[in-house]
């Protein structure tokens, strides 16, 4: 479990959900770099050619996991497809492709019409396309230079050996060229790829691709930026592939967004505002929410803009991110992170939409937008740019929720905290690594069983590791400096008795 150093109990907690992929692989060498310049010259010793959808059939089954920076900023989900039949449409022949979608909690089921000439979506469900739309992007996006065989100029397979196979669309774009030759593992097992890549911005982009295979097995690209360090523009890997699936592999599976369609959950409304900045001063955050009082079993759904604290007008951007439910003395209470399965969210723009299902009690809910900092997604955020924002939301309710900005100081009603001053002496001392963390739990909980300290009741946890996480004493060394209150420092404590590792008599 991972321990941020905050100033406030409650933010301390963070929700651990699982990892994406439940298998491990070998790590691959790095991808060869692509030539620079528009005249830049590729091709590779392989015979051959390729083009997206070469050899697709029926019965074909493939599932991916893939993102795209304009759907949620690249947030990876799950897109599986089986290719069921042939259908006629216009006098064009076409695969019909069964689809499913996995994001986070949300399943959906559809299905999308491919071209026979370039496999890029023709048709399909309209509930399935924010995703079809994500595939075009990313899984298919080289069929901007590659098709099946045909009369028309410029199209067709393109060859391995070819030096150029296109250059990108825009001012001063790179040629898109076979690079190299590599041997990459996915979860699907190992490949031997035919690497496609290109210059973004003085990064080299990849798309691995398999002779013969009908979609590229992986790709990392990258955004065109004219300045600065390139974002991610899109990332996929071939989970899983099968032959010969006769039968609907989705059948059985249920279709989350059809449940909430029967549960009559709203889709037009008017979103509320807040604008304000983090209690840190870090940023300013606009939130618009709706619908104003969203139903238990339905999504609520937030659009976010974080921007620099000292104007509206410039965006923040790599901002790492959740979205909390607390309960009324603001400790945690689930994590729009923890139920799609990620620790936190990432925003490459500062520019964010989401979508969390609502579940619990209904009446007034307090909500926590946490700033867990800045900086490249894979690497720990920068504590400086660490903030959040309070907001009330009516859930089930007849009436109006606030959406006001609430006190960040938690209040204990129940019991009177009593702390002797003396106290904060040997606080200050197991901060510092003066007195051994044995030496000060042991104190504490003499004081407590014999009535000279009084903290709220707190239920007993279970035997634990022991181990007292480093925000605790981060907490024990503020509290003797005077810069958290007496409450944050007795939730430590509390942490401590709830999780066995202080036992209170």
């Amino acid at each position: 479990m991972h321990y941020e150093k905050t100033t406030i109990f409650f933010l301390s907690i963070i929700l651990i959900g699982g990892t994406v992929f439940p298998a491990t692989f070998a790590q691959d060498a790095p991808p060869p770099q692509a030539g620079t310049g528009a005249t830049s010259s590729g091709g590779v010793d392989h015979a051959g050619s390729w083009y997206p959808g070469e050899n697709l059939k029926i019965n074909d089954y493939f599932k991916y996991e893939l993102c795209h920076a304009e759907y949620k900023d690249c947030t990876e989900f799950w897109f599986t497809m089986w290719v069921e039949k042939k259908v006629v449409e216009n006098n064009e022949e076409k695969f019909r492709i069964q689809v499913l979608v996995e994001d986070g909690n949300r399943v959906v089921k559809g299905h999308m019409d491919v071209g026979m000439l370039a496999p890029e979506p023709t048709g399909g469900s309209d509930n399935i396309s924010s995703y079809r739309s994500v595939y075009k992007s990313t899984i298919a996006w080289l069929t901007a230079f590659a098709t099946a065989p045909t009369d028309l100029a410029g199209k067709g397979p393109k060859e391995f050996s070819k030096p150029s196979w296109g250059k990108i669309a825009n001012i001063g774009g790179e040629q898109v060229s076979p690079i190299g030759l590599q041997t990459i593992h996915t979860p699907s097992g190992e490949h031997e790829t035919i690497v496609i890549g290109w210059k973004t911005g003085g990064k080299s982009s990849h798309i691995w691709v398999v002779d013969e295979f009908p979609f590229p097995v992986k790709a990392s690209t990258w955004v065109q930026v004219t300045e600065g360090i390139p974002p991610q523009e899109y990332k996929f890997s071939l989970f899983d592939y099968k032959e010969n699936v006769s039968t609907n592999p989705f059948i059985n599976v249920v279709d989350t967004e059809q449940q909430k369609a029967d549960a009559n959950c709203p889709t037009e409304y008017v979103k509320e505002k807040i604008t304000t900045n983090t209690n840190t001063n870090s940023m300013q955050v606009t939130i618009f929410y709706g619908p104003e009082t969203p139903k238990i079993g339905c999504d609520l759904e937030f659009l976010i803009e974080f921007k620099k604290s000292y104007s509206s007008d410039i965006w923040e951007n790599q901002v790492h991110y959740d979205i909390l439910k607390v309960d009324s003395e603001l400790v945690p209470i689930a994590s729009a992170a923890d139920d799609e399965g990620r620790d936190k969210f990432f925003s490459t723009s500062g520019q964010v939409h989401r979508y969390w299902l609502m579940t619990g009690d209904p009446g007034l809910q307090k909500f926590a937008l946490l700033v867990k900092g800045t900086g490249p997604e894979h690497i720990a955020p920068n504590p400086e740019f660490f903030g959040y924002v309070i907001f009330d939301i009516d859930i089930l309710s007849a009436g109006k929720g606030s959406g006001s900005l609430q006190t960040i100081t938690p209040t204990i009603t129940e019991t009177e905290i009593i702390i002797p001053n003396w106290i904060k002496n040997n606080a200050g001392w197991w901060a510092d690594g003066i007195i051994p963390d044995s030496a000060f739990v042991s104190g504490i909980q003499w004081l407590i069983s014999n009535d000279i300290m009084n903290i709220p009741p707190t239920e007993q946890g279970e035997g634990s590791d022991n181990m007292i996480p480093a925000w605790i004493k981060n907490n024990a060394g503020w509290w003797a400096n005077g810069e958290i209150p007496d409450s944050a420092f007795v939730s430590g404590l509390q942490w401590l008795i709830s999780n066995g590792i202080m036992n209170i008599s």
